[in-house]
């Protein structure tokens, strides 16, 4: 990372310290709509060619069966199960405590209005599997569709090299309640659950990370009508350290980062040149150790090193980035909590490593990425439900409201909508609240 360090960067260079590697943005664009035409026109047949196409694999059939489900059970190593079980225990009960119950309030006598949390009834849950198979993803998503109560959850993976989904996916998926998983990935998994295909039922809502092709994928569905957790991409992290910091600590977190994709981004914010060295050494020394460590070393290509020797300045940066995932290794860590109104999700202190948030902690590992932090939550329980309000006038309750809604109607020169209020008031007055007929 030392090609990539920044010392003392002025406030008006954040910006663009700040940018994301991007793909080409007309190439993306061209080869997204090329693949929804091609799913939308010829369903399984697409889905299948892509598979070929970019996984390696001939598939016969999208939908795993039962037997599949069955065999990953039994063949996934009781220890994997256990520690599944707990990201479950913790990712359930955390997600289980943003239960919002009915608010019902009366804004004025005979006025009664409230609101009631409902679930989405179709989702889709896109889980990554091209270099990694993300079974954790699974229980981030499909642990807080199961509390929301969606009727119908349509989870795509890409294939492994065997045709098969990796068991570990299979095994999390039904633990979470999900019986409909789809071999497919990418861009094409996406317009599946946009459009439908033979094998696959459209869905109402859009929800998984993914690289930029399932990002723009997830943004171009917003065409179509459906609605997206938010745009997640290659994933990120953004530690600051100060002279409290373990450097050892603080590499391993980055390279936790790297390790996803040579697309992912890693950010180093310290205060002095000194720390910044130390860390740099220790990745020079864990990076040689890591199975992916090609990928990891092209993440850090797209890197870098920030030095800012002012606490204030530091949070401006980290505000300006919004980082997908926060590290504070500092011993003034309260300042930086108030500060930062833009990440994903932060983790405080040297013994809080960004992989437990991954994992295990219980909070939800999708998160918005490329700056989207300045506006978008990271999803929770609320992500997979809407809030539908009522209203409930009695005749007593719009005498009292009517005259105002009246002016306000006439003042917009929207007279049917006063009419609809007067025509009541009438009614009222003359006592002839019956207006149909009733038969003998």
């Amino acid at each position: 990372m030392n090609s990539n360090r920044y010392i003392e960067p002025t406030r008006d260079q954040f910006k663009e310290l700040s940018a994301r590697p991007r793909l080409n943005q007309q190439d993306l664009d061209f080869f997204i709509t090329d693949v929804f035409n091609q799913v939308q026109q010829n369903g399984d047949g697409a889905l299948m060619k892509f598979s070929e196409q970019f996984d390696g694999v001939c598939l016969t059939q999208l939908v795993v069966s039962v037997e599949e489900f069955d065999e990953a059970v039994s063949e996934l190593q009781t220890e994997l199960k256990q520690a599944i079980e707990t990201a479950y225990s913790n990712i359930y009960t955390f997600h289980e405590a943003q239960k919002e119950q009915p608010i019902s309030v009366q804004t004025m006598p005979g006025v009664q209005c409230w609101r009631k949390p409902v679930p989405i009834e179709r989702v889709g849950l896109y889980i990554p599997g091209g270099t990694a198979p993300l079974f954790s993803t699974v229980l981030m998503l499909g642990i807080p569709a199961l509390i929301a109560g969606c009727r119908e959850v349509v989870m795509c993976t890409p294939p492994q090299k065997n045709g098969r989904v990796h068991p570990a996916i299979l095994y999390a998926a039904k633990r979470c309640g999900i019986s409909m998983v789809v071999k497919a990935g990418g861009a094409s998994a996406i317009a599946a659950m946009v459009f439908g295909t033979e094998s696959v039922p459209a869905v109402n809502k859009l929800f998984g990370p993914g690289n930029q092709y399932v990002t723009a994928a997830k943004q171009k569905a917003l065409q179509f009508g459906l609605a997206i957790d938010m745009p997640a991409g290659p994933s990120e992290v953004l530690v600051y350290a100060d002279e409290t910091a373990n450097p050892a600590f603080v590499a391993a977190d980055l390279l936790s980062q790297a390790e996803h994709g040579a697309d992912s981004q890693v950010i180093l914010l310290t205060n002095r040149q000194e720390i910044a060295k130390r860390v740099e050494v220790e990745l020079d020394r864990q990076l040689m150790a890591l199975p992916r460590a090609q990928m990891a070393g092209a993440a850090l290509s797209n890197s870098k090193v920030i030095v800012l020797s002012d606490e204030q300045d530091a949070i401006h940066f980290i505000n300006t980035y919004s980082p997908e995932h926060l590290i504070l290794a500092c011993k003034n860590e309260e300042i930086f909590v108030q500060g930062i109104f833009n990440a994903g999700s932060v983790f405080i202190g040297n013994y809080t490593p960004e992989s437990a948030g991954d994992y295990a902690s219980g909070t939800n590992h999708t998160l918005p990425t490329n700056g989207y932090a300045k506006n978008y939550s990271g999803v929770s329980l609320d992500s997979f439900v809407k809030k539908i309000t009522y209203q409930k006038i009695s005749p007593d309750g719009l005498k009292l409201l009517g005259k105002a809604i009246m002016v306000m109607a006439e003042a917009e020169q929207l007279q049917a909508h006063k009419q609809a209020v007067e025509i009541r008031l009438r009614a009222i007055e003359s006592g002839e609240l019956e207006t149909i007929p009733k038969t003998k």
